[in-house]
């Protein structure tokens, strides 16, 4: 009886054992499965489709494109400003000059001629040496020729003028030669008369600025002495 028990004990333990081993058979059967069903159910990294990434190729080069053309236009807009800022400072720059030298040949006339009006019989070498400052060389030699001349009437009539400078204007310009006509207003004594005469004279002077703004040629310088 005893015998029987143990057997029956030991059959009943192996059939545990055996129904634990096919649990764990199956269990370890089933655990692939599960982690298979599990990675099935992970979501997975898909690649950008190939017609995105084109679209955006395009985006970078139609803007690449619009930024270089801005550039373009923005270097050429600062080129075209540049340019126009050179040439209107350059006529400015030359119409300033332009009025800087009427001024100068103006009041190179003016000063010849004020010098040139005032003329006083007891110190004639003077008056000559102020009548041909300035002038060139060939223009000298004629007025010194004029006023050898002119001596021979201011000393009789004991000529004594003074002169103030009334105005000057250029009449005409060619090449660097201006042509000023200057205004004085002379005061004339002699001794046809106690009393002062007071007129005014008027003197066309020729200045060549490419000769180191020399006086070229002087007219009426004659014509105020005759005149008396």
């Amino acid at each position: 009886m005893t015998d029987e028990t143990a057997d029956h004990k030991e059959q009943a333990a192996s059939e545990a054992v055996g129904q634990e081993t096919d649990e764990h058979e199956t269990t370890a059967t089933d655990a692939p499965e599960q982690d298979a069903s599990k990675d099935d159910g992970e979501p997975r990294v898909v690649d950008e489709p190939k017609a995105e990434r084109r679209r955006l190729q395009a985006s970078i080069s139609v803007r690449t494109l619009l930024v270089g053309g801005l550039i373009a236009a923005l270097v050429a807009g600062i080129g075209v400003m540049t340019w126009l800022y050179i040439g209107a400072k350059r006529d400015l720059d030359g119409q300033a000059r332009e009025v800087a030298d009427t001024k100068r040949a103006e009041k190179i006339a003016l000063d010849y001629a004020t010098n040139a009006a005032a003329m006083n019989f007891k110190d004639l070498p003077a008056w000559k040496a102020k009548l041909v400052a300035g002038t060139s060389p060939e223009l000298k030699e004629r007025l010194g020729a004029a006023a050898d001349q002119m001596e021979q009437i201011l000393v009789p009539l004991q000529w004594n003028s003074t002169a103030r400078p009334l105005s000057a204007k250029v009449r005409s310009k060619v090449g660097g030669a201006y042509i000023v006509d200057a205004f004085v207003s002379v005061m004339t004594r002699t001794a046809q008369g106690p009393d002062p005469l007071q007129s005014t004279a008027t003197y066309s002077v020729t200045i060549d600025s490419g000769k180191n703004w020399q006086i070229t040629d002087v007219g009426g310088i004659g014509a105020a002495v005759e005149g008396r």
